[in-house]
């Protein structure tokens, strides 16, 4: 979304405002494009122009507050306590929100004067890329901010997910960025201001459905992005980092300084930046990333996706990164040998898989719980999953102490290793009962702070205190009637009966029991120390809150103190989490570990597509697995009629080469792959009707992409070139597009067709073979094999597809006729006959052929006089009609 949907507001006077409003006004003026947040008590407001967005987006009454001059003043507001939910809708809304605060008490306001105003501040703004809030989250979804820089020096493209914390930059190209943003997906995406004009970028940026976010000349300006990263990070020099370009630079900069405008200076615990080269993972576009349904559906759902098939994590960490990795499958092969390498060590031992799969149930997500406490909206329950999460990488230490462990486990065990200190500082500190804000109070554990356990005394048990004063007090005395008693007038006082009254107005007793007031029947006395302890049990409850928050400081600080290490072993448990998921996976599923080199070898034993072999299992249905090698033939025709499995049979092995490069065990009864560095499939079709493209426009875009793009290490799938045109045109297309793959681009391809007539054009071309799926007709009916064999054997059987989809007899009887006289003679003799049919063929004529027939069995049915046939008779006639029928 590239424009505000909180337009910004027109100016008006605070001078003629109440001071409330006056307030209200001055902030919003600092955020004009944001939703201003006003917090009034316990709720947050919104006025003039932000109450009719916010009204309208949220469903929620919009009503008036006073008059602002002659202007009314709209208003609504929202419960601070139900604010996230409202949030939520409106980020996903587009909208920028920012959060004000009541930054002082009321009670302190009124000192200043009857009138004088709370101090409030923004103390933060959300927006789509800025979120930290679980309930704003997906579990196993990252939330990605991204940045995109252009300097002399070239393009860069930064981004990072806050609740994780580890900023990537990368250099990128105008050609190659949308396919940047479609693997990163940013819900929100920074830019130099001067780049709206840009009418190609806007458009390609806006198609991510990100919100598109400008930002000054100051945010990007390279002297400027180093000297604020350099400071963020407390070091003179980013070259310990990385060697980062002026562009990566750039953009990871203009990320920072979106942190400090959003964050109001709070900064998140972030990793050091990482810079990745331009080659080191797979490139995939956002329509081979559609089509293949990599992470989703072709509805956007995340049913029925590869990430959803293949998905055996336990944890939201774990789940985020084998998504990550899913987009972006590694091209060097001796690192997804060492990512395989831990999977095996997980295959290869299942009593130490599951022992590792019960331990990772219970470790919560640290990653983001450190982010929130490192921006000062964490609370309670996140240093407990803090404690919990590093009790669970202690034991999962522990567990992976076996000899000689693949290097990845071995990295991963050393980062889960010495957090016992503040495992158990955070175990003895917190409670059982722990509430989602440290300002409720009652989370540390009972015994923590003796002072503590003495406030809370006084607070709750403010009778049981003033009963063991009483009875110390009578002891002391020897006034058995004695009793401490509260009135909103004394507090609470020493009451004894008129009998004992005058023995407490003379020494020794009148030293220390003070005379407060006498009735008929008693006499009422105070003390100095029931007088300390009533001022002790009124401020009680108040202190032992502001006691609770100093401690809930005190162990955030501990834990910041350790952040860089907590968010290391955060990142342990996620890899220990995919590896183990998907050693698990392979074990259920019969998968087999695949080789990776580089080469140009793709030699697939037995594969299966990942999704539909799990739906079929499901159903108690067995998947017919299929080979292909590329190695020596590149370029495979691939022929059969619809629902034959052609288009299965080309997304089982683009997923089963994306599998392997993710470093996973891939479902094939082996698999030996040169690394593919691009991946590109164009199956399927669908109108673009918001650009004003058709379905065949489509097709040829995406088919260009590819034809201009890829490389001699791509694979290539391609499935129905040219159907959507006329039969010569798309023929021509088809024969065109197989010629320049196999001439051009030179690169693996499975290229799936109707038209037969490519099977000669195979022949010619060195390198290329022609397959077929086998079909077999049997009493009329076409059965579907889904087996792939060598050569172009058999037709495209479209009638007969037709009859099983249930088309009109009528209509499927006339396709056949001219289907049969097409098929006679060269093609200038089809359309001499085509042309016949149709001169054949008036309208009255057709509409008599389109009615539907009566069959012999109706014609015998209607002669029958069923009343006066005889029990043998009818028999006979039940005979007659089926042997009609058949």
């Amino acid at each position: 979304m590239t424009r505000p949907l909180s337009p910004a507001a027109p100016f008006r006077d605070p001078a003629i405002a109440s001071p409330a409003m006056a307030q209200y006004l001055e902030l919003k003026a600092e955020h004009p494009h944001a939703l201003l947040f006003y917090r009034m008590g316990d709720f947050y407001e919104m006025f003039f122009e932000d109450a009719v967005a916010a009204s309208a987006a949220l469903d929620i009454a919009l009503t008036k507050r006073g008059k602002h001059g002659e202007e009314d003043i709209a208003m609504c507001g929202v419960p601070v306590v139900q604010a996230e939910r409202y949030l939520l809708e409106l980020t996903r809304k587009g909208f920028v929100v920012a959060v004000c605060e009541q930054m002082e008490d009321p009670a302190e306001a009124k000192k200043r004067g009857a009138k004088s105003v709370v101090r409030r501040e923004v103390v933060r703004v959300v927006t789509p890329g800025t979120i930290t809030e679980d309930a704003l989250l997906e579990a196993r979804a990252s939330n990605h901010l991204a940045a995109y820089a252009e300097t002399g020096a070239g393009a860069a493209l930064a981004w990072m997910d806050i609740s994780a914390g580890a900023p990537l930059a990368r250099p990128t190209r105008r050609q190659r960025l949308g396919a940047d943003l479609a693997r990163i997906a940013p819900r929100e995406i920074l830019i130099p201001e001067r780049l709206l004009d840009d009418a190609a970028l806007m458009e390609l940026l806006t198609e991510t459905g990100a919100r598109v976010a400008p930002l000054g000349p100051a945010s990007f300006e390279p002297g400027s992005a180093e000297r604020r990263l350099k400071e963020l990070y407390g070091v003179t020099t980013l070259e310990g980092f990385g060697a980062f370009a002026q562009p990566e630079i750039s953009a990871l900069g203009a990320l920072a300084d979106y942190l400090a405008i959003t964050q109001k200076g709070r900064a998140p615990v972030l990793a050091p930046p990482r810079r990745e080269a331009e080659n080191a993972a797979m490139r995939l576009d956002a329509a081979t990333r559609r089509n293949l349904e990599i992470l989703t559906n072709l509805s956007g759902q995340r049913a029925g996706g590869l990430l959803d098939a293949v998905d055996r994590s336990r944890t939201g960490a774990g789940g985020r990164l084998l998504a990550e990795r899913l987009a972006a499958p590694l091209t060097d092969p001796e690192a997804i040998s060492a990512r395989l390498d831990a999977v095996s060590a997980f295959v290869e031992n299942d009593a130490l898989r599951g022992e590792i799969r019960n331990y990772l149930g219970a470790a919560p997500d640290m990653a983001r719980a450190l982010a929130r406490l490192s921006l000062e909206r964490g609370g309670p329950r996140d240093l407990a999953a803090l404690r919990d999460g590093l009790e669970a990488a202690a034991v999962l230490a522990d567990a992976l102490s076996f000899s000689d462990p693949p290097a990845e486990i071995a990295r991963a065990r050393a980062a889960l290793t010495d957090h016992e200190a503040l495992a158990e500082l955070l175990k003895g500190a917190l409670g059982p009962d722990l509430p989602l804000a440290a300002r409720d109070g009652g989370f540390v554990a009972a015994h923590w702070r003796p002072e503590l356990d003495q406030l809370r005394r006084l607070a709750e048990d403010a009778r049981g205190v003033m009963r063991d004063l009483e009875g110390k007090l009578k002891a002391e005395t020897g006034v058995s009637s004695l009793k401490i008693k509260y009135n909103g007038v004394l507090g609470y006082h020493v009451e004894v009966t008129s009998a004992h009254a005058e023995r407490f107005l003379k020494p020794p007793l009148a030293e220390r029991f003070i005379h407060r007031q006498t009735t008929a029947n008693a006499s009422r006395f105070t003390t100095t120390e029931l007088a300390d302890l009533d001022s002790k049990i009124s401020r009680a409850g108040a202190e032992a809150v502001a006691m609770e928050l100093a401690i809930f400081a005190e162990l955030s600080a501990a834990v910041l103190a350790e952040a860089p290490r907590i968010s290391a072993a955060a990142a342990a448990l996620a890899e220990i989490d995919v590896a183990s998921g998907l050693a698990e996976l392979a074990r259920a599923e019969g998968w087999t570990r695949p080789l990776v080199e580089d080469s140009d070898a793709f030699e697939i034993e037995a594969g299966r597509h990942p999704v539909v072999d799990q739906a079929l299992r499901r159903e108690n249905v067995p998947f017919v697995a299929n080979s292909c090698d590329l190695s020596a033939d590149r370029l495979w025709l691939v022929l059969g009629p619809n629902m034959a499995g052609k288009s299965t049979f080309l997304r089982q092995n683009a997923l089963i080469a994306l599998l392997a490069q993710a470093g996973s065990y891939v479902p094939a009864a082996s698999a030996r792959i040169g690394a593919v560095d691009q991946l590109f499939s164009r199956i399927g079709a669908a109108d673009d009707l918001a650009r004003g493209r058709s379905t065949f426009m489509v097709e040829m875009v995406e088919t260009a992409a590819i034809l201009n793009q890829a490389g001699p290490k791509a694979l290539v799938i391609l499935d129905e070139i040219g159907r959507g045109t006329a039969t010569f045109d798309g023929l021509s297309i088809a024969w065109a597009t197989v010629e320049h793959l196999h001439a051009v681009n030179r690169c693996r391809a499975l290229f799936a067709t109707h038209y037969h007539e490519l099977a000669a054009l195979a022949k010619k071309l060195e390198g290329a073979k022609t397959v077929s799926l086998k079909v077999s007709e049997w009493k009329g009916d076409l059965v579907f094999l889904h087996e792939v064999a060598e050569g172009a054997k058999g037709r495209s059987y479209g009638v007969q597809v037709a009859r099983k989809a249930g088309l009109p007899a009528a209509a499927l009887s006339r396709a056949e006729e001219v289907l049969a006289a097409l098929e006679k003679g060269d093609g200038e003799g089809a359309k001499r006959r085509l042309k016949a049919l149709a001169e054949d063929l008036p309208l009255f004529v057709a509409a008599e052929t389109a009615r539907p027939r009566t069959s012999a069995v109706e014609e015998a049915l209607k002669a029958l006089d069923v009343d006066a046939l005889s029990p043998r008779e009818a028999l006979d006639q039940l005979y007659l009609l089926k042997s009609l029928l058949n």
